[in-house]
């Protein structure tokens, strides 16, 4: 991380604010240097967040150091690879080569609590692929064909929801790997944190607009309009009293289907407040794994290095935290 951190502060520094050589060659930016330097410094924000547990000072030197140096500023930054016929997403297509993917109950209750009008894009019912919000329910997690029954009066699961695959599921589907509405919803929590960067509600607001907005790049069945945007705001108005829990909740539909930094920012924060599921043999007793192991081959053919691992960092298991999830 701090290598990381080194580089991503040089590789700002050194880049300009024209157009590059490589121009259309760059499919993520056309070669706009302003573009990879606010990127970088945006990532540099993401990276400085994620030593808050181990190294609080140093989190804030990072990000403050982020923020001064310049980081996205508008749904033109985010970062993202376009996909066409010839390149398909990989998401679209695990959903069509498994065909059996459903949408936690967790989340899908989340979004309908607060009448989120991102649900409707998000999801469909599988089974005549619905997207009237009345019509979608989550799969609750843990169950198996023997308790599905008892647990939510339904034997067949294709009456849940799925990822809608006529937006998010197109195999042209752009491939989101940093937004600027993730940049915003840190900006706000730099704010409650430390002070920085103006008002946390400002930045909150321009986090879920961002956020909202920007699936308009799955297609035009995804568009939000801007007053269905304003309701959502103004019934869910930013709360500084809850302040952590309210950005970083949507912090975690902003990054749906970027698993990896879902994955990382709950461990980093504890939000959302998720639920472990004791399923009857699991491995660690009911409790959600934070890290992967490494795999059997890893441990036969690198013995020595996966020794020297596992001194550094503990033992071997799902629930060994990493080093930064203190």
């Amino acid at each position: 991380y701090a290598d990381m951190l080194k580089e991503l502060e040089e590789s700002a520094a050194a880049l300009g604010s024209g157009t590059s050589g490589f121009g259309a060659a760059d499919v993520m930016f056309q070669g706009d240097q302003a573009k990879w330097k606010r990127l970088a410094n945006s990532l540099m924000l993401r990276l400085g967040f994620r030593l808050i547990k181990v190294d609080a000072a140093g989190s804030e030197a990072w990000v403050t150091k982020a923020i001064t140096g310049g980081v996205m500023q508008s749904n033109d930054d985010t970062f993202f690879f376009p996909h066409d016929s010839n390149n398909r997403n990989g998401n679209s297509e695990a959903f069509d080569a498994d065909g059996n993917q459903h949408m936690s109950k967790t989340f899908i209750d989340w979004l309908k609590a607060s009448s989120d009008p991102r649900l409707p894009i998000l999801a469909r019912r599988k089974t005549d692929g619905s997207t009237n919000p009345a019509d979608l329910k989550g799969l609750p997690n843990g169950l198996d064909s023997n308790t599905l029954l008892g647990a939510t009066g339904e034997i067949d699961r294709n009456v849940f929801a799925e990822p809608n695959l006529a937006t998010i599921g197109k195999m042209n589907a752009p491939m989101f790997f940093q937004t600027y509405a993730e940049v915003e919803l840190l900006l706000a929590e730099a704010n409650v944190r430390w002070g920085l960067s103006g008002s946390a509600e400002t930045h909150y607001n321009k986090g879920v607009t961002a956020a909202m907005k920007m699936l308009a790049m799955y297609g035009d069945g995804a568009v939000i309009a801007d007053a269905d945007i304003t309701d959502y705001l103004a019934n869910n108005p930013y709360d500084a009293g809850n302040a952590l829990e309210q950005i970083n909740n949507q912090y975690w539909a902003a990054t749906f289907l970027n698993e990896y930094e879902t994955f990382a920012n709950w461990r980093r924060t504890g939000f959302p407040v998720l639920v472990p599921i004791n399923y009857p043999g699991n491995i660690t007793n009911g409790t959600i794994p934070r890290r992967l192991r490494y795999s059997e081959t890893e441990q036969s053919n690198n013995a020595e290095n996966y020794a020297a691992a596992i001194a550094a960092q503990g033992p071997d298991e799902f629930t060994t935290r990493v080093w930064w999830d203190k």
